[in-house]
């Protein structure tokens, strides 16, 4: 047993010593891209957030807000056209030269797919809601709509978000016992090195102890970069924080449907309205005609756990 234990512990030492170097620079870069992405999509949904308020400021500032307002007609009509603008028009018009790269993007981060399923959630989450004397909890429900978005919460649609992201939180301490590691292993390969040293032969000597001290120096090399590349993943971390998006996100969400909700009258359902013309408006049939478009085929997220949190749902929204 003890003859397994000093192998293991030689091919440990032989095999870090080569490449722990290499191992932690390419977790470093790694962790940096996907830090990259994880922000990017959380961001997207700030961004989808943010337009829906503007949309709703300008329709609250008409004189089209004055008549008798339903809250699922607005909602539903305001989603709808916020998602229209965003994609379908940008798409058809590329008036500024981003557009194309942007609208890359949002494919391959299914950024497009994500938005009409925000859409179409929202309108499932407050189709029943009545007008009374309380008002809905519109931040469960807003927390609930983002953290179920299965486009959303999985990077390309593959990778767990929430999981990744608890994976990078922890990786800066993970490099600095990289770094300790790559100290030990490296004193571990200089101290065979004084077994050699010959007060009777000079030149063995001065060859073993310039062996010894090219071993700590490789072993303070590493902690070095352990700590440099530490330094570099908290301060990416802390700037771009998808936590502090995601808040943002959840409490901008909320506020336009809690501040639509006070403006309606009712909460009328279109079959509740006898002359209502789902179609009267063609923006308003594009619109919807764009959200359904796109989530056409996507129904194999029906089939998914609804329960996968948003990366950030530990954050302060939860």
């Amino acid at each position: 047993m003890q003859e397994i234990i000093r192998n293991a512990v030689k091919v440990i030492s032989e095999v870090g010593a080569a490449y722990l170097f290499q191992a932690l620079t390419i977790v470093f870069l790694v962790a940096i891209a996907l830090r990259v992405l994880v922000y990017y999509t959380v961001a997207r949904e700030l961004w989808f957030a943010r337009e829906f308020d503007k949309r709703a400021q300008r329709f609250l500032s008409s004189e089209e807000s004055k008549g008798d307002i339903s809250f699922f007609l607005v909602a539903k009509r305001l989603l709808e056209k916020t998602f229209y603008e965003l994609f379908e028009v940008r798409a058809i018009m590329k008036r500024r030269r981003v557009d194309p790269v942007m609208g890359l993007g949002d494919r391959v981060f299914l950024i497009n797919e994500g938005a009409a399923w925000l859409v179409k959630d929202t309108l499932r989450q407050v189709k029943f809601l009545k007008h009374g004397k309380h008002e809905p909890d519109f931040m469960q429900i807003t927390k609930n709509i983002f953290q179920n978005n299965p486009c959303f919460n999985r990077l390309f649609g593959i990778f767990p978000a929430s999981t990744l992201n608890d994976i990078l939180n922890i990786l800066p301490s993970i490099m600095i016992i990289g770094g300790i590691f790559g100290t030990f292993l490296g004193i571990m390969n200089a101290l065979p090195q004084l077994g050699l040293i010959n007060v009777k032969d000079v030149e063995a000597t001065k060859a073993a102890m310039n062996e010894f001290l090219f071993h700590l120096g490789v072993a303070m090399t590493t902690s070095i970069i352990a700590i440099a590349f530490w330094v570099g993943l908290t301060f990416m971390n802390s700037l771009l924080s998808p936590e502090r998006l995601f808040v943002q996100a959840v409490e901008r969400y909320e506020n336009v449907l809690a501040v639509l909700w006070n403006r309606s009258d009712d909460n009328r359902l279109p079959e509740d309205i006898a002359e209502f013309n789902e179609h009267k408006d063609p923006l308003d049939a594009l619109a919807e005609q764009a959200v359904n478009r796109m989530l056409s085929g996507k129904n194999k997220y029906e089939d998914q756990p609804r329960g996968n949190p948003s990366p950030t749902s530990k954050g302060k929204a939860s």
